[in-house]
């Protein structure tokens, strides 16, 4: 479903991102981790299409995306951001939110999939029209993942979904985007720092430092210390010792 190969991206003079290349099959969690800085973030935003100055290959399903995306490329790929209450429009109903995509594609049976899509990911239906600062930041998350579902993607870049909110609520949406894959064979690519995160519901990562991906493994080498690059097996060691009481 997801191929980038050689991905190179730049600001000025200082290259940011240093020939990454990685393979998604369709219906698989591809998770990428690394340090602040490191480049993780960069490369989702040129996947989604929201960086037109890169260089190398990035293809969805077989076919080449060009550095100027289509509309209708936003149909099959969606992105979900860190920061729910910053990427909700502040004056906007849930119902406008949700419905804007629909009405921008020409997609009908608005009153449907709005429905559908907040019974998706488990919203109660009086939430349609409060507005975002009327719900908590795990209600906030839940309708911009349902706004990225509502034109049934292929294809979910989720950058840091989870960091924004309280520990609690984290493994909450965690479990509803695992279940959202399975239910809809959905293909994700996910950005974050934290490795448990990643290992939840990714089975394969790749470790990015200083811009190049160092290694590519399995969830369950990972856990295992089964791990080959330094940079990783300080990664999983600071974890280890994060999660450990004190």
């Amino acid at each position: 479903m997801i191929s980038v190969d050689q991905l190179r991206i730049s600001f000025g003079e200082r290259e940011i991102v240093k020939g990454v290349s990685f393979d998604v099959a369709k219906g698989d969690s591809f998770g990428i981790v690394g340090e602040s800085g490191s480049g993780k973030s960069t490369i989702l935003r040129a996947m989604a299409g929201l960086n037109e100055k890169w260089s190398g290959r990035i293809s969805f399903n077989g076919k080449d995306a060009p550095l100027k995306r289509p509309p209708e490329f936003f149909r099959h790929v969606q992105m979900v951001f860190q920061d729910p209450f910053g990427s909700l429009h502040p004056r906007q109903t849930i119902d406008r939110i949700l419905s804007e995509l629909l009405l921008v594609h020409g997609i009908d049976n608005i009153e449907k999939r709005i429905s559908q899509a907040l019974e998706d990911v488990a919203l109660p239906q009086a939430a349609r029209f409060r507005f975002p600062h009327q719900l908590s930041g795990g209600q906030r998350q839940r309708v911009a993942i349902a706004r990225a579902l509502i034109a049934e993607p292929e294809v979910l870049l989720l950058d840091e979904p989870t960091s924004a909110l309280d520990v609690s609520v984290q493994a909450e949406i965690l479990n509803l985007l695992s279940d959202l894959r399975a239910a809809k064979n959905l293909t994700y690519v996910l950005v974050s720092h934290n490795l448990a995160v990643i290992t939840h519901l990714c089975p394969r990562l790749g470790v990015m430092q200083f811009g190049e991906m160092v290694e590519v493994l399995s969830a369950e080498d990972l856990r295992a210390g089964n791990t080959k690059h330094p940079h990783t097996t300080e990664l999983r060691q600071l974890s280890v010792s994060l999660e450990e009481p004190a």
